[in-house]
């Protein structure tokens, strides 16, 4: 019997695990402790990447691939999805025996993981809790995830003290900082010859990486502002443009389809990619002049490129930014006075001195030392921490 402390990190996402991958690299080379790596949901579909062929590249074992993603969008789809991950996840949960689980952030397959742990009285440490974004339905998921959780690591104090309002137990709450930090900290970005062949579009005078997901609360709207986005980036001289589709969310493959379409007759100036994967897509940072949409990354890893980020709509709304961020509205004429601003000398004036709210990097390794040392005795059962 092994006596290692064994940790289950369970992604789902392309976006999630890249922000993982410098844990569980920590994770495999301490002896005390043995990784488990579960994915599921966008990672084993075709339509999206098949990105856990990223994972087994980057060298890590799968020890559980969990079916979950049903071929639809609707939230019916969501919902059933939902329903066969909290199924497929509890059997390897009950196969691997994890001491722990660690999942990162609030997508709908997190969502799943964390009831299936949750019922198993397995612990679980939470990473970028006690964060919002009041557009979307992860917001809800988030903070759900919080309440099932046992550990917390936030990306800032802000964010841990609203963990603690939720009820969590002060010294089970940390501020660690933004994962995103330590990748661009520690990778080695591509060179401009190798980030063009890997993207496969020449660099522009100015070029921009376009990321734009549902906002799920919205009514149906997905479609309709992503088109008036397009319709404002049609006006660009100059610009070269570098997609990356839509993730596994409600009308998600309406967005899919409409870049597919809107390059069919601009490729001269235009190229979609399904997942850039964590080096290409943070190499990209380092050569375009702003990220355009409403990806989280924009607000997380955008400043510490000391580049612009046009936030469309309310995906992000409560989310703490930096002020190289332009909030706007998905309506094209609040998108072309972003984009203006973007190009602005005077807005490219304020970037240099731009300061990164997530902080400088070293939360993977505050995260790993605490789940080394951290009792896991009676941690499953918790009270209520009351303000």
């Amino acid at each position: 019997m092994s006596s290692k402390r064994k940790i289950c990190v369970v992604t789902g996402s392309r976006a999630e695990y890249g922000l993982l991958y410098w844990l569980m690299k920590g994770i495999e080379e301490v002896d005390e402790l043995e990784l488990q790596v579960l994915v599921t949901g966008m990672h084993l579909s075709s339509e999206f990447g098949q990105t856990y062929r990223e994972i087994e590249k980057d060298g890590f074992v799968l020890d559980k691939k969990v079916e979950m993603l049903v071929s639809s969008d609707t939230p019916v789809g969501i919902s059933k999805s939902i329903a066969l991950g909290i199924s497929g996840i509890a059997d390897a949960f009950e196969e691997l025996q994890p001491d722990i689980v660690v999942m990162l952030g609030d997508r709908f397959e997190l969502l799943a993981a964390a009831s299936a742990a949750l019922v198993s009285k397995i612990p679980i440490a939470h990473l970028h809790g006690g964060e919002t974004t009041e557009g979307a339905f992860d917001e809800a998921i988030r903070h759900s995830i919080t309440k099932m959780s046992h550990l917390h690591y936030t990306a800032t104090e802000d964010y841990r003290k609203r963990v603690i309002q939720l009820g969590e137990y002060p010294d089970r709450v940390f501020n660690v900082g933004g994962l995103g930090i330590d990748n661009i900290n520690k990778l080695t970005l591509l060179t401009e010859k190798e980030f063009v062949e890997r993207v496969g579009l020449e660099l522009g005078k100015r070029n921009l990486i376009i990321t734009f997901h549902p906002a799920t609360l919205g009514r149906g709207m997905s479609g309709d502002q992503f088109g008036e986005l397009l319709e404002a980036l049609d006006t660009l001289e100059n610009t070269h443009l570098y997609f990356t589709k839509a993730n596994a969310d409600t009308n998600g493959r309406i967005i899919n389809e409409m870049i597919d379409e809107y390059i069919l007759t601009r490729s001269q100036k235009a190229v979609a990619h399904t997942s850039l994967g964590k080096l290409v897509y943070l190499s990209a940072l380092k050569y375009v002049d702003g990220i355009v949409g409403n990806s989280s990354s924009g607000l997380i890893e955008g400043p510490s490129f000391k580049i612009g980020t046009i936030n469309i709509g309310d995906r992000q709304k409560g989310r703490i930014r930096a002020e190289s961020v332009i909030d706007c509205q998905p309506d094209y004429p609040s998108i072309i006075s972003a984009l203006d601003r973007l190009f602005s000398n005077e807005f490219k004036e304020t970037l240099p001195t731009v300061r990164n709210p997530y902080g400088a990097g070293g939360a993977a390794e505050a995260v790993l030392e605490s789940l080394r040392v951290t009792p896991l005795d009676g941690l499953v059962q918790k009270s209520f921490f009351d303000l």
